[in-house]
């Protein structure tokens, strides 16, 4: 497992608010060491693009911001992030700073992880980067991303799109839900859900849940679905049916499908299914059970079931993903 390097590319050194959030959970997850979840700790660089100093700040607030690199920070970063672009680049009122485009290309030539945040998209997709790839961008701008670079799939119902070396995030959240998968990616599940905790998040939204939902907090009258759900990651064991938890809610088994697609953007049984694999994930991490243990404690059932489920999701068996992300005293 690495860490590595993270270079974060800051486009004006005036930031308006609505971009200090994006730019904020880049610093608070990867600037932040945590040794004893995991040592060493990411390495953080904020990058300027530069020559934007003269600028006032932008009508809507914001503050200034000084970076210790230029965009020679990139070189040699292990994963390069754009946070956000502004909003003059989004509308076609203002270029990109002229040096960014080809640094980003260097980058992601050079085998740097590239990453967009929200509107930053709009970067990587100038330098061509997300070209015949799939990718998303907060639902707002999706349209305007799409009509500018054609040549880019986008996706504008997702939270996040994992493409292996490039990653796209929707906005505000979504770009949390982003970072922590690749923690998870880079270090391992249990150090994930460790930071979430502590960030007071959800440890795994996967990227493919909507950006739109129907309801986002259940309304009142009942229990609502979050103890339900809380109780059904603590009995993950149990051979649990939408049937089952329908009742524990005091809903219709209709009503309760309904519900739980419209507040997370997936069905029980697929929520369901992510649980498990994250509750194997972390017993692969943490134990050193057997595999047929571990499926019986992730109510996989038998070993062959959590094998074939996971290397479905994962791309890899348990056991290698064992060996990757081996249990620590």
């Amino acid at each position: 497992m690495s860490a590595g390097s993270v270079a974060v590319v800051v486009i004006d050194d005036d930031v308006p608010f609505w971009d200090l959030y994006e730019l904020g959970v880049v610093c608070t997850v990867f600037g932040i060491p945590h040794h004893d979840l995991a040592a060493p700790w990411y390495d953080l660089r904020l990058c300027s693009a530069g020559g934007t100093s003269g600028l006032p700040v932008p009508a809507g607030g914001g503050f200034a911001l000084r970076t210790p690199y230029g965009l020679e920070g990139l070189a040699g970063a292990d994963t390069v992030i754009v946070p956000s672009v502004p909003e003059a680049v989004i509308e076609g009122d203002r270029e990109l700073p002229p040096e960014l485009v080809p640094a980003l290309r260097r980058a992601a030539d050079d085998g740097a992880r590239m990453v967009s945040l929200c509107a930053g998209a709009f970067a990587l997709a100038a330098a061509g980067i997300l070209d015949g790839r799939r990718a998303t961008a907060h639902w707002m701008h999706a349209g305007q991303l799409a009509q500018q670079y054609p040549e880019v799939r986008i996706d504008d119902s997702v939270l996040y799109v994992d493409d292996g070396d490039v990653l796209t995030s929707a906005g505000v959240t979504a770009g949390l839900d982003l970072c922590l998968h690749l923690v998870r990616r880079d270090l391992g599940a249990h150090v994930a859900n460790q930071l979430a905790r502590r960030l007071v998040v959800p440890a795994h939204r996967t990227g493919g849940q909507a950006q739109f939902v129907e309801l986002a907090v259940p309304a009142g009258g009942d229990e609502g679905l979050a103890p339900v759900l809380q109780w059904a990651t603590e009995h993950l064991d149990r051979p649990l049916t939408v049937e089952d938890l329908a009742r524990r809610a005091r809903m219709s088994p209709r009503t309760f499908f309904r519900r739980l697609q419209a507040t997370t953007g997936t069905t029980p049984l697929q929520w369901l299914l992510t649980q498990r694999l994250a509750r194997a994930q972390s017993l692969l991490e943490s134990t050193t059970l057997p595999v047929e243990r571990i499926g019986e404690l992730s109510g996989l059932g038998t070993g062959a079931n959590l094998r074939r489920h996971f290397t479905l999701h994962f791309g890899v068996t348990p056991s290698e993903y064992r060996r990757a992300f081996p249990a620590t005293a």
